[in-house]
């Protein structure tokens, strides 16, 4: 059965949040251990979360 149009744009989305982490990634060596730490916070914080979005596809 093929995906939806819809399923295939969400799908698209988590490739540019992929993007997104691997550019985040590739700065950490140049960032300070302040700037590491209040990015952290920052991630921790965000809402939703990257793992509230994938609870929220596992719930029944």
């Amino acid at each position: 059965m093929p995906l939806s149009g819809e399923a295939i744009r969400t799908m698209n989305y988590v490739d540019d949040i992929s993007v997104t982490l691997r550019r985040i990634l590739s700065v950490l060596p140049v960032l300070t251990p302040e700037d590491r730490e209040r990015i952290a916070e920052h991630i921790r914080h965000a809402d939703p979360s990257y793992d509230s979005v994938v609870a929220a596809f596992t719930a029944k």
